[in-house]
């Protein structure tokens, strides 16, 4: 307690001196300027002085002037200083009337002095900007032309649009710009001011005004909006020059430490438009705190969000099981601050080695497995089948057997919307998956269950990052078919709902994700281009592959008799439908399978795999067989 009215004492002193000192010297000042007309008693106007010190610092103390972090403060906050200068001149004027005998000072004095008072108080507090004012005019008079700022346009005059423009107006890292006001479609604030500045009409003026102010910079500063209505008004800024921006939302804001301006440019992310995704932590905690989880493909884009995930619910244990083993090492690098040694172990492994994945079970009886290795890559799964199968199908039946063997008590399986009437060799092999999952799950006490979804962003071999690669290249961008299709959910989003899927099953689910609108792949490639500052097929040629082996136009969630019901979790639907056969009927197709597999036989590997999922075999592309490396992911 002692210790902190000392720094509050040391912390107000200064300031509360200086104002003394102000005082004084506006005193000096106002007594100057009336005694060339009268004779004024200097020892009178010392005691008044010494007084009129004390009132005002009081004042200003009452008003809060001495807790107030002014570097931050908004011009605003003068009328403040206004008040409090205004009540010590109100209580100084009736000092001097009252005054017994002869005024101390005449009230000219008084009044002169409460001016100068003010002008001074105010003059000390943002003598920061009056400084860096007065330097710029400095320059200007000496031929040096400050540089050109930043000239911003705001969309959106909300909260998060007030916020970005006094950061920009009142910290030092905002001097770079010039903010020329603010759009928004809000009718009833057309006209007004923000911090000052205009709001100079809704979204359908952003050309116009860009191109009557100047405008660098657009800034989007608006939380709540959803993914076409934020297509939409990027339509409209990629029709002007100035480069677009987004802001985050405030809790990015509140955890920035390195004072930049909070603005990104925009991601792919963004342009989904998809609010975060909140899900039931309680039961997720319930599910996996305390209990040994296994990740097979823990390296790979979903397995490693999977483990990210899982470490925040406190499991007793995480094994780590992928073939890659230098992304294990990373992985492991990256989670140590989250685990200790004891509840983190790295496994390199293949999920096709069957002695290996079972003296993983007989060793630490899991409680839950989420099976995400997987070959995933639609093209070189044509060209290469029998791996295909060895790792998607095969795979998977190991580590299934395995976890009902051992009475694991979830099983989660990581399927794909390819699955659905699938017209690809990797499609036919998740489909095959599924299908195993489901026939296993009559017979067995473990609960399996397979999740479907659609692509995700950022994840490796992606549409997004190869299209952010071949632009920082210099293109070209290529893309397959202008009417191409897809679905596109952040990995952070599918794997929260993949846990969360995991909590809602009763065995032998088949869940799918609510992965919104499919977006169009040349609508983003273009887009991706145009928020870079680049015209597409000017500065990033545009090339047009053509339709690879294997793939669809449009994916689909749910095929032909398929019934989508609603869950607990409303981005979580089951799927009801004939997805079952008889589960040793199936057994011997699958091993049929992975013997012509073996046999490197891929005209006969294929056949067997479109028969087992119940469609006529796709046109198949004959390969040129070419060394490899593989990875899971």
């Amino acid at each position: 307690m002692a210790k902190r009215m000392i720094r509050g004492v040391s912390r107000c002193t200064p300031p509360i001196l200086l104002d003394a000192l102000v005082v004084l010297v506006s005193l000096m000042l106002a007594w100057s300027a009336r005694s060339i007309t009268a004779d004024l008693d200097v020892g009178s106007a010392l005691r008044f002085g010494l007084i009129a010190a004390a009132v005002y610092c009081v004042a200003n103390a009452r008003f809060s002037l001495y807790r107030r972090i002014w570097r931050y403060a908004s011009a605003t906050e003068v009328s403040v200083i206004a008040a409090s200068a205004a009540i010590g001149t109100t209580i100084m004027t009736a000092f001097d009337l009252l005054s017994p005998g002869r005024r101390q000072v005449p009230l000219s004095v008084v009044f002169l002095m409460g001016f100068f008072s003010f002008a001074g108080f105010v003059g000390v507090r943002y003598r920061s900007r009056i400084l860096t004012g007065m330097r710029w005019r400095t320059q200007a008079l000496h031929g040096q032309t400050p540089p050109a700022r930043i000239r911003v346009l705001i969309l959106g005059a909300g909260e998060a649009g007030q916020l970005m423009a006094w950061r920009l107006l009142n910290q030092r890292e905002g001097e770079a710009y010039r903010l020329v006001g603010f759009v928004d479609d809000d009718p009833a604030k057309l006209g007004m001011k923000v911090h000052g500045l205009p709001i100079l009409g809704d979204r359908h003026a952003i050309p116009s005004l860009v191109a009557k102010h100047h405008v660098d910079l657009i800034i989007l500063a608006i939380y709540s909006i959803t993914g076409q209505a934020f297509r939409d008004l990027l339509a409209i800024c990629e029709t002007t020059p100035a480069r677009v921006k987004v802001l985050p939302n405030i809790f990015d804001f509140i955890q920035r430490t390195n004072g930049l301006p909070p603005i990104r440019d925009v991601t792919a992310e963004d342009l989904l438009g998809r609010k975060p995704v909140q899900i039931d932590r309680n039961a997720c905690q319930a599910l996996l705190a305390g209990k040994t989880i296994v990740v097979t493909g823990a390296a790979g884009s979903i397995g490693s969000e999977l483990c990210r995930q899982i470490a925040s619910f406190g499991p007793r244990l995480l094994l780590m099981l992928d073939n890659n083993e230098s992304g294990l090492y990373d992985l492991q690098t990256e989670l140590a601050s989250v685990l200790g040694p004891a509840e983190l172990r790295c496994v390199v492994g293949d999920v096709t080695h069957r002695r290996k994945v079972q003296t993983l079970f007989e060793a630490y009886h899991p409680d839950v497995v989420f099976h995400a290795a997987a070959y995933k890559h639609v093209p070189l799964m044509e060209a290469y089948p029998d791996e295909a199968v060895r790792v998607n199908v095969l795979g998977t039946l190991t580590v299934a057997q395995l976890a009902c063997q051992h009475r694991t008590g979830r099983f989660v399986f990581i399927s794909t919307d390819k699955a659905v009437s699938p017209t690809c060799i990797m499609g036919a092999t998740k489909r095959i998956g599924e299908m195993l999952v489901l026939s296993m799950a009559s017979e067995a006490q473990t609960l399996l269950t397979g999740v479907r979804f659609g692509n995700v962003l950022g994840s490796r071999g992606s549409v997004v990052p190869t299209f952010e690669k071949q632009i920082e290249m210099g293109g070209p961008i290529t893309i397959t078919h202008p009417e191409m299709t897809r679905y596109f959910m952040s990995i952070p989003e599918a794997v929260s709902l993949v846990i969360q899927a995991a909590t809602v099953t009763q065995g032998g689910d088949l869940f799918v994700l609510d992965m919104g609108e499919q977006i169009r792949i040349e609508e983003l490639a273009l887009r991706l281009i145009r928020l870079r500052g680049l015209r597409p097929g000017v500065d990033i040629p545009i090339k047009y592959t053509g339709v690879r082996p294997g793939e669809k136009l449009h994916e689909e969630l749910t095929g032909d008799g398929d019934e989508r019901q609603p869950t607990t979790h409303p981005s979580i639907f089951r799927v009801r439908g004939n997805h079952r056969v008889e589960l040793a009927t199936l057994l011997a197709q699958i091993q049929e399978l992975g013997s012509l597999a073996d046999a490197q036989g891929d005209g006969a590997t294929v056949r067997k795999l479109w028969a087992i999922v119940g469609q006529a075999p796709v046109a198949v592309f004959p390969p040129r067989r070419q060394p490899h490396a593989r990875s899971a992911d």
